[in-house]
């Protein structure tokens, strides 16, 4: 059905469920690419992480999520250079990545919280505004 499967995945353990599906989805694994995107390190603390050097500790994230992405890849059979670690906005990356690889649909986790992020999460809801392929989300939230 699909030629090109990006799977937005946030390296948890709810990772898993969400490439399950979008290997059934594809029927190849060699359509699928991962990609995990790292957001601002300075977004996640409050001021007082100024006192250090934020460039570091996000040069830090970002490699830490590539060798955890390749790591994944590797477990569900899919090839290095089948995955993507981007900085900046899942939101917003995401969609920028899928058109830059041709991919017609995008698999992402939605953990879904309250009103309309109980629907579909945030991200995934934001994701939805800037994406021109389709795009599948996967509930992965316990009960």
């Amino acid at each position: 059905m699909y030629n090109k499967i990006l799977v937005a995945i946030d390296l948890s353990g709810d990772s898993h469920k969400v490439i399950t599906t979008a290997v059934r989805l594809a029927e190849d694994p060699a359509k699928l690419f991962l990609v995990h995107v790292v957001e601002p390190v300075a977004a996640a603390y409050s001021m007082d992480l100024y006192a250090v050097n934020i460039n570091e500790l996000h040069e830090e994230a970002i490699a830490f999520a590539a060798e955890r992405l390749k790591a994944i890849a590797k477990e569900e059979g899919l090839q290095e250079d089948q995955t993507y670690t981007l900085p900046g906005s899942p939101a917003a990356e995401v969609p920028n990545l899928a058109m830059e690889i041709d991919a017609d649909a995008i698999v992402i986790g939605s953990h879904g919280h309250s009103g309309w992020k109980a629907l579909i999460g945030s991200t995934a809801m934001k994701l939805l505004h800037h994406a021109r392929c389709d795009v599948l989300t996967v509930h992965v939230c316990c009960d």
